[in-house]
């Protein structure tokens, strides 16, 4: 599992740079900072696609339909979790309406294949605990590499299959 590169094209550095000003500063103020790194790798992803989705719109509906996307990926509406929020705290925050926030999320989420648990779209400290993330076909049954033998799982983290042996903490870069 490889993290999706940072780079964006120079035609869309501003662009870039004024939502993820936006994204940054609500990340800081309600979410932490796990939520800004993942802001900002989808939304260079977003950067990078022909023709980009950014370029329709205002900056601040962007803004909150990728907050609000990444936190539907994360749970971040479930109050049991930490950190929580209401969507309507998003919307708030970034001045746009309902249906708006809505449809740029569901746009942010189909261009970049986002859905819920999607191992690339997970905080990282969620991994762990991600079932998906485990899972690996191995002479075409699915199985968990949580339950395979170490040696299975150091074989799958060197090959880039999972993040990191499970139980152990020092993931892969």
């Amino acid at each position: 599992m490889t993290s999706p590169p940072t780079r964006v094209p120079a035609a869309m550095q501003d662009q870039f740079d004024a939502i993820a000003q936006a994204t940054d500063a609500f990340c800081n103020q309600r979410l932490n900072d796990e939520y800004r790194q993942l802001s900002r790798l989808a939304l260079a992803a977003l950067s990078r696609k022909r023709p980009s989705p950014l370029l329709k719109g205002k900056d601040s509906a962007w803004a909150a339909g990728l907050v609000h996307a990444l936190g539907m990926v994360n749970f971040l509406f479930d109050p049991s979790q930490t950190p929580h929020c209401k969507s309507a705290d998003i919307q708030a925050h970034f001045g746009v309406g309902a249906s708006t926030c809505s449809s740029r999320s569901k746009e942010v989420r189909e261009a970049l294949g986002m859905n819920q648990m999607a191992p690339e779209w997970t905080l990282p400290s969620r991994l762990e605990h991600n079932p998906l993330v485990w899972m690996l076909q191995v002479n075409g049954l699915l199985v968990d590499a949580r339950h395979m033998p170490l040696e299975v799982q150091e074989m799958a983290v060197a090959q880039g299959l999972i993040p990191f042996i499970p139980g152990r903490k020092e993931a892969r870069a």
